[in-house]
């Protein structure tokens, strides 16, 4: 059985994008001070235009107008004819304090309060939700094709655009990539779309041209194009105007972009800005690790997991894994071996994927899993010889 399924990145340049990437450099900057602080920072961006906003719990100092110039700098708006610049543009902030109310289930969990003194379930979930993790082993970094495509295409455009080989680029593009599936596995691909911001004195033409030689045949591996392969390149005929003049921003709005591409589930919670008490976060850290570990060792060829959480409480309320017909024993079995294997505390997943930390920027462009260009504890495949135990 054939069947397509498409999914999508940006580039950092993209408004939406540029919003994470800001409210991650502000949550790394606050943990390089303090690694215990509580940070919820929210973004948005219009002509300029750059408004930070949320809650956050410190006692160091942070320069935020300056981290947002900064990150809009090595972003490329640099200058008023890119539609936005980092040295003119109007930063306001409005920060408040994480509430009192929330902050007392995150100091203490339940079990903490009922007299369990592990230290790692004194740190209860941030809030309430559902989180998941995917992976399959369809490609090396156990990513679907489609999105794992699309984000070599983004990454490609900003390399091109800032080592000057297409010095008319500008910071602005999207992608997007069709996989054509024969019995669940990628066979071809059977479209290309790469929408580019663009300098006007460039034509159509030699955008198309460029596209496909420098960014298109550099990455996508020539066997999975074929004669049938459809490009459209900039299909509207112009990009000049955009970033936040074509579009305003906001933190949180590619969310599907930062994970699977649609091919796993969401549980709808975004992950930039968030410090690692919150389970949006960092429970979809760990859903990504264990999922990954799973595939890796063997028990399934593709495997979802989903976790849930109640606010102030330590242990997952829920767990449930689906193999989509391709695992290599129940799925209630493999929910056993995942109790035994992995803590899944939020205490615990900060510990063991080592959250405190300021990694968190680099993660906010051409996604959160799968980056096999950075070394992030979520991806690394340190527990396939603990499961195999269980087999």
């Amino acid at each position: 059985m054939k069947r397509l399924f498409t999914s999508e990145s940006v580039t950092e340049g993209h408004p939406d994008k540029m919003c994470d990437q800001i409210s991650d450099a502000i949550l790394d900057a606050i943990l390089a001070k303090d690694s215990n602080a509580r940070v919820a920072c929210e973004t948005c961006t219009t002509t300029g235009l750059v408004m930070v906003m949320g809650e956050i719990s410190t006692n160091c100092y942070v320069d935020i107008p300056k981290v947002v110039r900064e990150t809009v700098r090595e972003i490329g708006y640099d200058r008023a004819k890119y539609g936005f610049d980092c040295d003119t543009c109007s930063v306001m902030t409005t920060i408040d304090e994480q509430s009192a109310d929330i902050a007392m289930g995150v100091d203490e969990a339940l079990e903490s309060k009922k007299g369990q003194k592990d230290e790692v379930e004194a740190v209860g979930a941030g809030d309430q939700g559902m989180m998941f993790g995917f992976a399959t082993n369809e490609t090396d970094a156990y990513m679907p094709l489609p999105i794992y495509m699309a984000h070599k295409l983004s990454r490609r455009l900003t390399e091109v655009r800032k080592d000057g080989t297409l010095d008319y680029l500008r910071p602005d593009g999207k992608t997007q990539v069709t996989v054509e599936y024969e019995n669940n596995k990628p066979k071809r691909i059977d479209t290309i779309v790469i929408s580019t911001q663009h300098g006007e004195e460039v034509s159509l033409e030699t955008i198309e041209k460029d596209i496909k030689e420098h960014v298109i045949n550099a990455v996508v591996p020539a066997e999975l194009l074929d004669a049938e392969t459809r490009y459209f390149i900039n299909p509207t005929g112009r990009f000049v105007v955009g970033g936040p003049q074509g579009d305003s921003g906001l933190t949180g709005r590619k969310i599907i972009v930062d994970t699977y591409g649609g091919y796993g589930r969401h549980g709808g919670g975004a992950f930039s800005g968030k410090d690692s008490t919150k389970v949006d976060r960092s429970a979809a850290y760990a859903a990504r690790w264990v999922a990954k570990n799973l595939v890796a060792a063997g028990i399934a060829d593709k495997l979802e997991i989903q976790l849930a959480y109640a606010i102030g409480v330590a242990k997952p309320v829920s767990i449930e894994i689906e193999t989509f017909g391709t695992g290599k024993m129940p799925e209630d079995k493999i929910v056993e071996i995942v109790e035994k294997v992995f803590d899944l505390r939020p205490g615990a997943i900060i510990r063991d994927l080592d959250l405190r930390k300021p990694i968190f920027k680099q993660t906010a462009a051409y996604g959160h899993f799968g980056r096999t260009d950075l070394d992030l504890p979520w991806e690394r495949l340190n527990k396939i010889e603990e499961i195999k135990k269980y087999i």
